[in-house]
């Protein structure tokens, strides 16, 4: 019979709290055997070395082949691959950022034509000129004034149709034409005379040398009576291209023209204003048609 308690003996582990050591016989006077103990020990702690390695390796080898995977997977290959590569495609696979950029040959308007090229030289005025053609129509609209056309002439004696200095400047400027136009309105009459050249520099020259006594001969008839001829008139002088045009403006009662009479200082400046604008639009014309052959 035995006493105490019963069941199996529990065994001692030195790594559990509260375990009981082994002894070596039943007996309470003997002592603990403690070189089996110390082997015992020495056997636990080199299966915890044996994990401890084993864990570390297999650690070694999962963050290898997270590394692998990802090179692979950078290299875009999905295949596995025994060992990582860090080689990057060549140039020539890598596509430029820049690109080329196309050249283009740098191009430029024609400059517009100049009128006044077509109307300085006989060379380049080659449009046809009459009086009816430089002066058309019946009347003239100014503003809110209408003037009566009246008679047109067209010589090619130039001194013929003008008085005083005048004569002498367009003999002397080699004039070859001088186109007339009376135009009336009440008792005021004005004459218009375009001298023609064949150069802008002789019309200017002509401008230049003309004073206070050059005029053109008043032309009457057609209804318009004698004017400016012993009487005070006014007189104008300009040029345009090869062509120098000048008025003369009086009453057509035979009376002085004074610094007063603002309507015949109307008169002859409406002329001069028209007669510049249809000048210009010839070689305007010309221009237009130039550009579009």
């Amino acid at each position: 019979m035995s006493y105490g308690q019963g069941g199996p003996q529990q065994q001692w582990d030195p790594w559990k709290p509260h375990s009981q050591q082994p002894w070596n016989s039943g007996s309470a006077g003997q002592s603990p055997d403690w070189a089996a103990l110390a082997e015992a020990s020495e056997a636990r702690n080199r299966r915890r070395r044996l994990l401890f390695i084993g864990g570390g390796a297999l650690a070694t080898v999962a963050i290898g082949t997270a590394v692998a995977v990802a090179v692979v997977s950078a290299n875009g290959d999905n295949r596995a691959s025994g060992s990582p590569s860090s080689r990057l495609p060549g140039t020539a696979g890598i596509p430029s950022a820049s690109g080329t950029v196309p050249s283009f040959a740098p191009t430029s308007a024609p400059p517009p034509l100049d009128p006044k090229d077509f109307i300085a030289s006989a060379r380049k005025d080659k449009a046809p000129l009459s009086p009816d053609i430089l002066f058309p129509g019946t009347q003239l609209t100014m503003g809110e004034t209408v003037y009566k056309k009246g008679p047109t002439a067209d010589t090619r004696d130039c001194a013929s149709a003008a008085k005083a200095t005048l004569p002498k400047v367009l003999t002397d400027n080699d004039c070859t034409r001088l186109i007339r136009v009376t135009y009336t309105k009440d008792d005021v009459a004005v004459t218009v005379g375009v001298a023609v050249f064949d150069t802008e520099a002789q019309a200017a020259g002509a401008k230049r040398q003309a004073d206070k006594k050059s005029i053109v001969k008043s032309l009457s008839g057609g209804g318009v009576k004698d004017f400016c001829v012993g009487a005070v008139c006014r007189s104008t002088t300009n040029s345009y291209g090869r062509y120098a045009y000048f008025t003369l403006a009086g009453f057509t009662n035979g009376k002085d023209v004074t610094t007063k009479d603002t309507a015949v200082f109307a008169t002859g400046d409406d002329l001069q204003e028209f007669t510049f604008r249809q000048i210009r639009r010839r070689g305007e014309a010309q221009a237009s048609a130039a550009a579009n052959e």
